[in-house]
């Protein structure tokens, strides 16, 4: 597959792909990437569903909104702006976003699939990732090779090259916002997941070290409705490598959604 740039409109104070009609679909995308990302899952679910896929503060086509960075900043930017119905599925940073919309944003959300989240880091990892965190000066280009090196295990693959471009041609201070806020979550509290009162997939790669299919099954068990998968030989960026394991774990859990 190739991620080639795509046509944008407004949503609220963001900027958005949008494909297809029908029950909406929401689709966050991680920390220095674009809606681009969702490319297999956009033209997959364009068939059934309104989809709609912004770009995060700061990234893609759409503006830097926040001066002091904080989750719910980037939650608010999206929420108004939001239809009724929605299901909200979110990767990495993006499922950050989509755990804390469906707890604040209960009325919205008919559904929350949080493929690759992050759930009480240890010790050694949050400091690890605060430190990366730290070390990005909002002024120039993060330097992509440990991230990538991270995300793929044949850095000359399509999906590769794609998000090395795209962590070079970002701001640098939308990802410097981004990434602080992601190093310093630590998942969503027991208590807003206990409250989930939607079907709520925990979805992540069998070999992703820092959202571990551990984290996956322990927030899907606090989840009255919870379920939590993994996918085999995938790691951190499972929609771009395993789009059809992620597509095929994704309609199941939109098939558990209302109206789906």
């Amino acid at each position: 597959m190739t991620w080639t740039t795509r046509p944008r409109s407004d949503l609220g104070p963001l900027r958005a792909i949008r494909a297809g009609d029908g029950p909406p679909l929401v689709l966050l995308h991680g920390v220095g990437l674009r809606a681009e990302a969702w490319g297999a899952q956009i033209d997959a679910f364009a068939q059934t569903h309104q989809v709609i896929a912004p770009d995060m503060p700061g990234h893609g086509d759409s503006p830097r909104l926040i001066l002091t960075p904080k989750l719910d900043a980037y939650v608010d930017a999206l929420a108004t702006a939001l239809p009724g119905g929605c299901r909200i599925a979110g990767h990495s940073m993006g499922a950050m976003i989509a755990l804390r919309l469906a707890e604040r944003h209960p009325d919205k959300v008919t559904g929350v699939a949080a493929i690759c989240a992050i759930y009480r880091r240890s010790a050694q990892a949050a400091k690890a990732v605060q430190a990366r965190a730290a070390a990005l000066d909002a002024t120039t280009a993060p330097d992509p090779s440990a991230t990538l090196a991270r995300w793929f295990p044949d850095l000359d693959a399509p999906e590769a090259q794609a998000c090395a471009g795209w962590l070079t041609g970002g701001d640098p201070a939308g990802y410097k916002a981004a990434y602080t806020v992601f190093a310093h979550e630590n998942g969503p509290s027991d208590a807003a997941l206990a409250a989930l009162a939607v079907p709520a997939l925990f979805l992540t790669g069998a070999d992703d070290p820092n959202s571990t299919p551990e984290m996956s099954r322990a927030m899907a068990a606090l989840a009255p409705q919870g379920t939590a998968s993994a996918v085999s030989d995938a790691a951190h960026m499972l929609p771009m490598t395993h789009p059809d394991a992620t597509n095929a774990a994704l309609r199941r859990w939109l098939a558990l959604c209302t109206g789906a």
